[in-house]
């Protein structure tokens, strides 16, 4: 390898105020730089004006600005990204595929590019017909660009490997911290006690089953309390509003929580982890959940049962969920077993330094490899 640079694109930046993505690049990031790497972030800034760069412990940063806003703003910014990064020499990291068509340029400068596949995006309820086609389409985009492919999940590499060799994808799943304990006083500002409640943390959407167990809950008196963490808008999306209805008094909507200190703290102490996704690969919040050392309640599916494993109640309806909400929810000794079996399967599976090293190693390698596409990169139609 020619030298120790890793440039990333894909995410809105460092440190991470977003989404699982951006933690992931935080703590790869700084692990990299004491690694000795040198380590290029592009990251998206709202507004106009001139590229720029700053340092954050050790990452150099470049700014882009755009004046756009929501999907196209990304998709703006992800082609200035691309642009700008053939200035670079390194090895790439593409989080995400969802602007891979922009990817070509990267082949075509002969650069080398790991592209993490993330979820089947194209398979989300939440999407209508064009944007359906359009990660179906980068998807593919991303299966030919990319010189190595990264799949968080065994049945997400599964899918992969009908598009192209399997050789090409390496098999890598999300890291989460170790929680061992929190702070107890976080808990106040909501009214809540430890074990009197449950926690959901998803984006308020079909296909991550909230109403379901809303309604569930709310069925009966529980004499406990479901937290829902999540930006809802009740006047702008008929979904949200109908969640927000459904809900007894002993639901409650703190909206969408930031502070990873106060989220810990709501999973430490929570009796059941929610976790409603139906489609994706490794969860970044279920793999929180599990360091949390988080008893689960999830949606029964095969990416679920490969991440929980044994730390996890399963449920397929809201029926199934009124019958163990019923029935089952206040068995002190379920929960107890789950929890130890979250911090197993959490340590068998998640630690970040594992997770960080697998990818380091990768990087590495890619580093190496031949970068001229040839016919058999070709994904399969």
């Amino acid at each position: 390898m020619r030298n120790k640079h890793v440039i990333v694109l894909g995410i809105r930046g460092v440190p991470a105020n977003h989404g699982g993505f951006e933690t992931f690049a935080e703590f790869l990031c700084k692990y990299l730089i004491t690694s000795g790497w040198q380590v290029t972030v592009y990251c998206q800034e709202d507004g106009s004006g001139k590229i720029y760069e700053s340092e954050w412990q050790g990452v150099k940063r470049i700014h882009i600005p755009v004046s756009q806003s929501g999907p196209l703003g990304t998709i703006v910014f992800d082609l200035k990204s691309v642009i700008h990064s053939l200035k670079q020499d390194g090895v790439y990291l593409t989080l995400g595929y969802n602007t891979a068509c922009f990817n070509v340029l990267h082949r075509l400068f002969g650069k080398t590019n790991v592209i993490n596949m993330d979820g089947i995006e194209w398979k989300r309820k939440k999407w209508g017909r064009v944007a359906k086609s359009w990660f179906w389409l980068n998807e593919r985009f991303g299966c030919w660009f990319g010189n190595y492919l990264v799949a968080d999940h065994p049945c997400i590499e599964d899918h992969l490997a009908t598009r192209v060799s399997r050789d090409k994808i390496t098999m890598i799943p999300y890291g989460a911290p170790d929680v061992s304990s929190a702070d107890i006083a976080h808990l106040e500002k909501f009214q809540i006690e430890p074990k009197k409640y449950s926690i959901i943390i998803a984006r308020p959407e079909p296909e991550n089953s909230i109403l379901e167990v809303v309604k569930a809950f709310s069925s009966s008196k529980r004499n406990q309390k479901l937290v829902v963490l999540g930006n809802f808008t009740p006047d702008e999306n008929p979904y949200h509003k109908l969640v927000l209805d459904s809900a007894s008094d002993e639901v409650l909507f703190p909206g969408a929580i930031y502070d990873h200190d106060v989220v810990g703290a709501l999973r430490f102490y929570s009796r059941y982890y929610v976790h409603g996704h139906q489609v994706g690969g490794t969860n970044p919040s279920l793999v929180e959940a599990l360091g949390a050392g988080c008893a689960v309640l999830a949606h029964d599916n095969q990416f679920n049962q490969w991440v929980a494993s044994d730390a996890a109640v399963y449920f397929s309806d809201q029926q199934a969920l009124e019958r163990f909400f019923d029935t089952t929810y206040n068995n002190d000794e379920l929960v107890e077993e789950k929890k130890l079996n979250a911090n197993k399967q959490f340590r068998q599976r998640f630690i970040w330094n594992d997770i960080l090293s697998q990818y380091e190693s990768l990087l590495i390698k890619a580093g190496k490899i031949d970068q001229r596409m040839s016919s058999s990169d070709l994904p399969s139609t």
